[in-house]
Order: structure tokens, then sequence, then C-alpha cells
């Protein structure tokens, strides 16, 4: 295969941590990293005219040079143009021949709703920038939402623990139940029991696949008094 100079740039990986509430809602995030970039000064040429730039004469242009190993041939990257299949005469200084340089980037990223712990996003073109003008690599970003406070998630659904007054457990009313979006309402029958789960239909996560959400369960733990005073008792 021979070479032409222009080596693609490398994939870059990025670990983001986000709430609970922004993986519901998708957010857009801007990315402060690290990465090669098209060199200003040669416009990514890596020489400072147009004539500095030869065909390798160690691998003849192929980027590899080969020995024989017995009935084997073993390739390897040419020491001499370090697999680009070129050498430069008068490189640039500013970027050493290699036609990009190192820098910080900006880089912004919008995070759809309903993504989740090891879901990976793929951001094209915003990896490192290739050699001499070389196609740019990707940038993944590896997605990791916090715990919360709160709710814990199973998929889709969230489940959540909530007090439960002893007289309203025993004589049914309403009970006030935290969700994503602000408080709910929830009817109480007379005589609940401690432990029992209210499911309130999609108000969980919204599916990243699907045109669905997920739904909220609330398991209610009965607060029992320990002391009652006399009106409390009548």
């Amino acid at each position: 295969r021979k070479g032409s100079g222009k080596q693609r740039g490398s994939d870059l990986r990025y670990d983001l941590e986000i709430s609970l509430e922004e993986a519901a809602t998708g957010v857009e995030k801007e990315l402060e990293i690290e990465r090669y970039v098209p060199c200003d000064t040669c416009e990514a040429r890596g020489t400072k005219g147009s004539g500095g730039v030869k065909v390798c004469s160690t691998c003849g242009g192929r980027g590899v040079v080969a020995r024989q190993a017995g009935i084997f041939i073993q390739q390897s990257t040419c020491p001499e143009c370090r697999g680009a299949g070129e050498t430069i005469s008068d490189p640039c200084k500013s970027c050493h021949g290699e036609g990009r340089v190192q820098r910080e980037s900006r880089i912004k990223l919008r995070i759809p709703a309903g993504v989740d712990t090891g879901t990976r996003l793929r951001s094209a073109g915003n990896g490192d920038a290739g050699v001499r003008g070389g196609t740019a690599g990707d940038l993944y970003v590896f997605l990791h939402v916090r715990d919360h406070d709160v709710f814990e998630r199973d998929d889709a659904d969230l489940f959540c623990e909530v007090p439960l007054p002893f007289s309203t457990a025993a004589l049914g009313g309403e009970l006030k139940v935290p969700t994503l979006n602000g408080q709910a309402s929830i009817k109480i029958p007379a005589g609940t029991q401690g432990g029992t789960v209210f499911r309130l239909r999609e108000k969980g996560m919204p599916a990243l696949s699907a045109q669905r959400r997920g739904d909220l369960n609330v398991r209610v733990q009965v607060e029992v008094p320990t002391k009652l005073s006399h009106s409390q008792q009548e």
C-alpha cells in the first residue's frame, strides 16, 4: 500500500459525569480536551514551502519496511518517515513537520434524554487531527450518571421510599411524593400497610431508544409514633 503522508488522527476517549436530572431531560455540555489540531503556521502541510515534501527513500513511499525471517516476511513501520511514506526537508518549526499541534479545545456536545451509565456518544471529527492534513479522528464520550439522593434507577423505571404518617395509613388520605418534575399526590387507601408500592405511570425516565417513559414506583414506610398524647389516643 502506497503511503500518502496523510495519516488519520487518533480517536479520543472522554469520561463525563452527569446528574440524573440531566439524564432525564437531556443537556448540552462544553468539554475541554487536549488534542491535536491543524497547524496554522503551515496550514497543516508540515512544510514551510511547496517543494519540501519528498518520497521516503527508505520505504519507497510505502510507509512500511519488510525483512525476511525464514519463510515469513515481517513488515514494520518505516523508521525514517514513521509510516508517512514521505520526508520533509524544511519542516515547519511550529509543528516539526507533522502539520498539527497540541492545544486545548472546547467542544460542545448534545446529550439526549434517557442516557444511562455506560452510554457512549460519538462526536465525529473531534478527535486528534491527522498528520499533514489527514482525516481527523473521532471523540467518544462515555457517560456516568451520578447516584441520586432520592431515586434509584432500573432502566427507565425509578424507585423511591417515602414516609407515611400513621394516621394517613390508618384512615386514608393524600400523600405528597417527589418526582423528577416536582411533587405529585397519590391517594392512600385506609389501612395501607408499610411496604406498599404505588406506581405513578410515566413519571420515570424517558427511554433512549423508544418513544416511551418509565414509571415511578413509590414504596411507603409507615411512621409508627412512639408516644401519644391523650388527644392523639382519642
